[in-house]
């Protein structure tokens, strides 16, 4: 059948099931919007790159399947870059398709013209441009196959627009069944010989692949072997924080008594989890050079294992592929103590410390946490704020978290936008920083265009939080470049056509969160917050100080 490299492209799409792409229009693509056009496919058209791509990688992190986004040259490629830094050290599965110039001008200064082998070299897990239009079924197919082997992550690739809008006859991608690497018989029952040799075991888990599946095991596993169990940055939603196993999260604010049970603990074991530096507090917790305490790594991906630490047992695995077996072991020895004082140390670190102003944060999280439904989906980007949400919001099902453990600012509302149009019988909710959401907020449009609702709660101290944190301890009374001159962002949803309204104190909170959950559309609700609680930011984040030091 005699097609256009567009519509080439579309029917691959859609015989690997892509159910909806992220775009922002260019020229330089033509031929593929003329494809999606009958595909069936949604195309949720966005304000800009970044946005879109975030999108993407947010689809990405709920189903498990690659996020779709497609750019044009240049300056939509760059502005995508964004999306794909947070795909990558994410590990999440993601495709971008980037528009290019006619490959007959290669190497011309084109207009617009980038080497996207040079630019996404060391951000993407390949790039290959397609030149050849009867080639983009092989292409396509090994794209998704490589944003989901091993390790996931994202893929770009280029579409030259001569290519593109050529016909050929070429014959649709062929699926085939993946065949999984069977996980060594005994690496659970050797896991299971080297915990009961420890005296005091940690649990970290963290990484891709999770499913609720996987939650239901570790919980289980963690129960059954009476171990503690912690959850590294931003994965917060792999355990019910409620349980009596769940000693906290690996965070850059983490608490100083897990900190110090890291060190502690005499076994190590990491389902999933790279355990870089934000969950060793730059590699000062544990030192990869000598460890003094025994290690289990378990990734799917063997490049993974040995990176920073080489451990006494590494598995090429997924999680939840061994915790399956893990969940089903008879017990290697108990450690109640150990385990209890865990958890205590956890329930401890949820008391609130108070911070100054009308406007209190910590408690406006805890009514959050007390108040959402248990499937709510919480997505955040980087900031001040941030602190607050990691420390006292309690994630009690998977899937609820979606947070970039590359520290992306802006990403927490394109995330909340993907979400609710994934989920639009789920409570989705955006937590955000002025600065944070100023960086995204044109994708206001974008959810009022495609029905999404969510609720964006914008913690305004007008100004870069961390930053200006950062900078009044290293540089007392000698701030620069933080303040932040900001708009109505209650009438600026009301512009858009959405739900606005603005908090002043703590106990207007509840009543302004119900009347922007009824008003059924995307809603923004703009608590003003002291500047001084930068303060009590300082004492959340400064944690890791404490961390490193003692």
């Amino acid at each position: 059948m005699i097609r256009h490299g567009g519509k080439i492209l579309s029917d691959q799409l859609v015989k690997l099931g892509v159910r909806r792409v992220f775009s922002v229009p260019g020229e330089s693509f033509l031929a593929a919007l003329d494809g999606l056009y009958d595909s069936g496919i949604q195309n949720v058209v966005c304000r800009q790159e970044g946005g879109a791509a975030m999108m993407a990688e947010a689809y990405g992190k709920m189903t498990g399947q690659p996020g779709v986004c497609f750019v044009t040259r240049g300056p939509g490629a760059t502005n995508a870059s964004a999306g794909v830094h947070v795909a990558r050290q994410d590990s999440t599965p993601m495709v971008l398709f980037v528009g290019q110039i006619d490959n007959r001008q290669t190497d011309r200064e084109t207009f617009q013209e980038v080497d996207y082998r040079a630019m996404f070299g060391g951000l993407a897990k390949w790039v290959a441009q397609v030149d050849q239009t009867e080639r983009l079924p092989e292409y396509i197919g090994r794209a998704f196959r490589v944003a989901m082997s091993g390790r996931p992550g994202p893929v770009v690739l280029a579409l030259p627009e001569n290519m593109l809008s050529a016909d050929a006859d070429v014959a649709d991608l062929r699926l085939s069944d993946a065949v999984t690497q069977p996980i060594p018989t005994d690496a659970a029952s050797t896991i299971m010989h080297l915990l009961g040799q420890a005296e005091r075991p940690l649990i970290v888990a963290g990484g891709p692949h999770w499913n609720r599946q996987a939650q239901v095991d570790l919980q289980a596993f963690a129960e059954r072997q009476q171990v503690p169990v912690a959850l590294g940055f931003r994965r917060q939603d792999y355990m019910d924080n409620r349980h009596a196993n769940y000693a906290g999260d690996l965070n850059v604010g983490v608490n100083p008594r897990l900190a110090a049970r890291v060190r502690a603990a005499d076994m190590l074991v990491l389902l999933g989890t790279r355990f870089g530096d934000i969950e060793t507090q730059a590699y000062t917790l544990v030192d990869p050079g000598d460890p003094q305490k025994m290690i289990v790594h378990v990734h799917a991906d063997a490049d993974e294992i040995g990176r920073v630490y080489a451990p006494d047992l590494g598995v090429v695995a997924t999680a939840p592929a061994i915790l399956r077996q893990l969940a089903q072991m008879e017990p290697a020895g108990t450690w109640p103590d150990w385990t209890a004082a865990a958890r205590a140390d956890y329930e401890a670190w949820l008391a609130p410390q108070e911070s100054p102003g009308a406007l209190k944060q910590e408690q406006v999280i805890k009514w959050l946490s007390d108040h959402l439904p248990v499937d709510a989906i919480v997505t955040n980007g980087a900031g001040n704020y941030a602190a607050w949400l990691h420390r006292y919001y309690a994630y009690r099902q998977y899937g609820t978290q979606l947070a970039p453990t590359s520290g992306s600012m802006g990403y927490g509302f394109p995330a909340a936008v993907s979400a609710s149009i994934e989920y639009p019988d789920r409570t989705v909710v955006c937590l955000a920083g002025d600065g944070c959401f100023q960086m995204t907020c044109n994708e206001l449009s974008t959810a009022v265009q495609h029905g999404a609702t969510p609720i964006v709660i914008v913690m305004n101290n007008g100004r870069y939080g961390t930053i200006r944190m950062h900078q009044e301890k290293t540089y007392p009374g000698r701030v620069s470049g933080t303040a932040l001159a900001n708009p109505d962002f209650a009438a600026l949803a009301r512009a858009y056509g959405g739900h606005g309204e603005v908090v002043t104190e703590t106990a207007q909170f509840a009543a302004a969160f119900a009347r922007a959950r009824a008003a059924g559309t995307v809603a923004i609700i703009e608590c003003k917050v002291d500047e001084n609680a930068l303060s009590t930011g300082a004492t959340l984040t400064g944690v890791r100080q404490a961390a490193l030091t003692g």
